[in-house]
């Protein structure tokens, strides 16, 4: 990377889905997890890159209260999962972010509030001016006790490239359990110019307690592309995989912006 691309402040777009953020066996959060993420995006902030979080993970953080040893199929119960969960997300969030003395800001969106012209706006507002303060890291997660299409369907995957939109990004980077999208013969496709063309490769395979799956995350890939930002799917429990992919390196997949961003 030149000396040039460095000085580069990025506005960047991390996902963690589900798989990245919990116990392997699904029963929490995974704080060290937490601790090394928080760690990595303090780096890219004191480079000056701003960064927005789109987060999963409420309900596993609130399957204990409710004794669940797997995630809630009925919808009732992962929206309770949900609300108790989201306090403690926050928490684990406050307490690792706030060892590099960086605060968190929750906002708690729907697809709803982003089709809304005046409620996408004053989020883009909201949003703005957080990203100003250069000492807050806003944390953003569907609101799941209200609304349930990512909660069923894709763990975050469409509102990360929704938020990546409102937020002009200039990369998103979506964290999961996976090391990238992989070819026939499962290694790792470094580049995709042709979203359509990827789909093909893709089984619906998806793991224990997340919800989207790679076809989720294309779908998410092929709206942030589309409107001109460079996205990346990439392991969430690879350590330094997000320096990496913010500074241009050969980690997980890397999908290229149709055209250039819009305004």
């Amino acid at each position: 990377m030149s000396g040039k691309s460095k000085r580069k402040t990025l506005r960047l777009v991390l996902k963690f889905g589900s798989g990245t953020l919990t116990c392997t066996n699904g029963s929490g959060l995974d704080l060290k997890q937490f601790l090394r993420l928080s760690g990595e995006i303090a780096a890219l902030v004191r480079r000056g890159h701003q960064c927005v979080t789109v987060t999963s993970g409420a309900v596993a953080a609130g399957m204990s209260t409710f004794s669940l040893a797997e995630r809630p199929k009925d919808l009732a119960t992962a929206q309770a999962s949900a609300a108790v969960g989201q306090s403690k997300l926050m928490q684990a969030y406050a307490t690792v972010f706030g060892r590099y003395r960086l605060n968190v800001a929750q906002l708690l969106l729907t697809h709803s509030d982003l089709d809304s012209r005046i409620r996408r706006e004053n989020a883009r507002n909201t949003l703005e001016r957080l990203l100003a303060a250069h000492d807050v890291v806003p944390i953003i997660n569907e609101n799941d006790s209200v609304a349930v299409e990512e909660l069923n369907f894709g763990d975050n995957d469409r509102l990360s490239a929704e938020v990546a939109t409102l937020a002009r990004a200039d990369l998103l980077i979506i964290l999961t359990h996976v090391d990238g999208l992989l070819d026939e013969a499962g290694a790792v496709i470094p580049v995709v110019r042709d979203v359509d063309r990827a789909k093909k490769l893709v089984n619906g395979s998806k793991g224990a307690f997340s919800v989207g799956g790679m076809i989720s995350k294309l779908g998410a890939v092929k709206m942030a592309v589309d409107a001109g930002i460079a996205t990346v799917i990439v392991n969430g429990r690879r350590p330094d995989a997000i320096a990496a992919a913010v500074a241009g390196e050969e980690v997980g997949t890397r999908f290229l912006p149709r055209r250039r961003k819009v305004a």
